[in-house]
């Protein structure tokens, strides 16, 4: 099991990379994390929804993702409530009061998806959720320790160092765990160092003689590691081309699913700038809203930032603007929540670019799926994605811009110029975000291979942690595999 001194410590990377490596030394290998707090999520053949970062693992692992491998997903909805998600299906809305009494019962589909896990593959690596040592969280754990206990599993540790304080950040860690806690603590990982590792080294002996606790690697920073994040918006941007289209995201409260937008990151033409709270809307050429877990409560706080203003205004001077799952809904004329799912119960006006009404509705819509889109003159291209969605969405749907293998979707308003769909990962195929792009103003695209670039990214990882790991310490049972 991977824990880290903090969130965003590197324990999502690690565990990626520790897939690939054993795939390549032909070991059986899967994914595990008892609980994420996220709202990137991916979508399961089987219809079930799981944290987008055990996803990619699985991916690492050459194997397809299944709920077991994240069998409680929290997804926020408000500062102090989330929904619950277990075994990729949601069953509540709770407040942090009420889910921290609900771990008791969780924790038996967690134990169940990780023995059906553990049946199927010589071994589990296994993720943990932001720190071992918050001492508030401590009681009823489900996500660190209190898992890595009753699964009866050896523990890592990773920290940070490029954040600073990492032996701090180690060494504390560590004292605030319980005797039995410590005892299964094998050893750490420091992420991020850069620099000349003699002027480290001193440190190491230090930590190494306080805890008894070996360091099992210090991997060194990977400048333009591209793999997606699995709550917090990556800015980071390859290099540009000459010619290139302005793409803006506004980021709403609850954005979801902003992995997203990672294929235009990684586009050479497109310079994609996020815009937060309190900021205007810079001149652009395509303007894309994105998914939202409360999508009436951000078309509020979208409002209030302005934006629909500056909506109408990019329109009015030929602008172009897409909307994704939430946004799309926000495009229409009207989103209902008869039955409070979202929050309090009630409707809001939508923006009003496209013939649509959308009614949330108990029963989220969680599927992967295939089709074509065809925009504007354009010959149609194959499409392929997911969708998660509580809304029902009616309207105009003759000449709809996706056509799916179970049915159309999405609309093309004012005179083309703006586009809604609910197809998540829309952007991941060359061709579908080619046509995008060229619709949005851009000539002559050229979209790499977004697919090429995330097996890369997985890869470098791998050989990184080959080269700077112990990993014959973490088997011994395989060390020969392991042999420099």
């Amino acid at each position: 099991m991977v824990q880290g001194t903090t969130s965003d410590a590197g324990k999502s990377v690690l565990v990626t990379g520790l897939c690939r490596v054993l795939v390549r030394k032909g070991i059986k290998v899967a994914p595990f994390k008892s609980q994420n707090m996220a709202l990137n999520s991916a979508v399961t053949k089987d219809g079930g929804e799981i944290g987008r970062a055990q996803a990619v693992q699985a991916q690492a692992a050459c194997i397809e993702p299944t709920v077991h491998m994240n069998p409680v997903l929290l997804k926020p909805n408000t500062d102090v409530g989330a929904q619950i998600i277990v075994q990729g299906k949601a069953i509540a809305d709770m407040d942090a009061i009420g889910y921290n009494g609900y771990k008791k019962v969780v924790m038996g589909p967690i134990m169940e998806s990780f023995g059906i896990l553990q049946d199927e593959y010589q071994t589990v690596i296994i993720e943990g959720a932001g720190s071992p040592a918050e001492i508030n969280l401590r009681e009823n754990d489900v996500a660190n320790m209190g898992f890595a206990e009753k699964a009866d599993v050896p523990v890592i540790i990773i920290a940070d160092i490029d954040r600073g304080g990492v032996f701090a950040h180690l060494y504390g860690t560590l004292a605030l765990l319980s005797e039995s806690e410590q005892a299964r603590v094998i050893g750490f990982v420091i992420n991020r160092f850069r620099g000349d590792i003699k002027l480290l080294e001193s440190g190491l002996d230090w930590l190494e003689e306080k805890t008894g606790k070996p360091v099992l690697g210090v991997l060194p920073y990977l400048h333009g590691l591209m793999l997606e994040a699995e709550d917090a918006i990556n800015v980071q941007q390859v290099e540009a081309a000459d010619e290139q289209l302005n793409v803006v995201v506004p980021v709403l409260t609850r954005v979801s699913n902003h992995t997203d937008f990672d294929p235009l990151r990684m586009h050479p033409q497109v310079n994609l700038q996020f815009v937060g709270k309190g900021q205007a809307i810079p001149p652009t050429d395509l303007i894309i809203i994105p998914g939202t877990k409360s999508v009436r409560s951000d078309l509020a706080f979208l409002r209030e930032q302005g934006w629909d203003k500056q909506i109408e205004r990019h329109l009015r001077l030929g602008g172009k603007v897409m909307g994704i799952c939430g946004g799309y809904q926000m495009l229409g004329e009207s989103i209902a929540d008869p039955d409070g799912i979202e929050g309090e119960a009630g409707e809001s006006q939508g923006l009003g670019y496209l013939q649509t009404s959308t009614i949330l509705a108990p029963q989220k819509q969680l599927k992967q799926t295939v089709g074509t889109l065809q925009l504007s003159e354009q010959p149609a291209v194959p499409v392929r994605g997911y969708e998660i969605h509580a809304g029902i969405t009616s309207g105009i749907q003759a000449n709809a811009p996706v056509q799916l293998q179970d049915g159309p979707d999405g609309q093309l308003g004012i005179d083309n110029q703006v586009f809604g769909t609910y197809l998540h990962g829309i952007f991941e195929q060359a061709e579908a975000c080619n046509a995008i792009l060229s619709w949005a103003g851009l000539e002559a695209t050229q979209t790499p291979d977004f697919d090429l670039i995330r097996e890369q990214g997985i890869d470098r990882v791998a050989d990184t942690l080959e080269e700077y790991m112990k990993l014959d310490k973490l088997w011994p049972e395989w060390a020969d595999k392991f042999t420099k």
